[in-house]
């Protein structure tokens, strides 16, 4: 008895392809209008207007940003000063029963070393700027790369929409509408019936067997 996943063809959606812009933006409106709520445009260049009538599917990217970068300043921050000897410092103001949860001597022994420079206190702030800086930089770069290619669901080498014909001019001289099967209000009938009366030049429905 087999127990892979089930890759017998299943409905990706249903694509409609016009000659300009203009007609994207109208056919996009219209299955809004209906109740279509899951849909992409496929152009050869960008469409004004367009992201906000079909919407985005996540923005949450500069938030994965923003929390890396977070990280990477205390990360910075903790680094120098654990070894100019800040943090014995900071610690030794504390009460000795706190001293031994948060700074036990392991800790102390394994990750602090003192090392004076030209005689600056040890929690001398600014010239901790150029290191928090650049860890901050560093974390949020990595996070933002990582974050992309994540929620993009990459590595995705192909996509069911380009079983259809209609995308092989997608990127030169045509404009693609798709309207994709998971929508709740998905009808196939019903959506090709709106390209139809918009003039569609061409209409697919679209199959997958990728689990999409």
């Amino acid at each position: 008895m087999s127990h892979g996943r089930d890759t017998s063809p299943k409905p990706y959606g249903i694509v409609g392809a016009w000659e300009s812009g203009e007609e994207l933006i109208e056919a996009a409106s219209r299955a809004k209008a209906l109740g279509f709520t899951k849909m992409e445009g496929y152009s050869p260049y960008p469409v004004h207007g367009l992201i906000d009538i079909i919407g985005g599917k996540d923005n949450s990217l500069h938030l994965i940003a923003l929390g890396a970068g977070v990280v990477g300043a205390l990360a910075g921050l903790f680094l120098q000063a654990s070894t100019s000897g800040a943090m014995n410092s900071l610690v030794e103001t504390l009460p000795p029963a706190v001293q031994a949860i948060v700074w036990p001597d392991w800790i102390s022994n394994i990750m602090v070393y003192e090392h004076n420079v030209g005689g600056k206190p040890p929690m001398t702030w600014p010239m901790f700027v150029p290191v928090t800086f650049e860890c901050t930089i560093l974390f949020a770069a990595f996070a933002t790369a990582g974050g992309m290619i994540a929620k993009n669901g990459l590595p995705k080498p192909h996509h069911p929409v380009f079983n259809c014909e209609a995308m092989t001019r997608a990127s030169t001289d045509r404009f693609v509408l798709c309207i994709e099967a998971d929508d709740p209000n998905y009808d196939e009938a019903k959506a090709e019936k709106l390209f139809a009366e918009l003039n569609a030049e061409m209409i697919e429905p679209v199959m997958t067997s990728e689990g999409y």
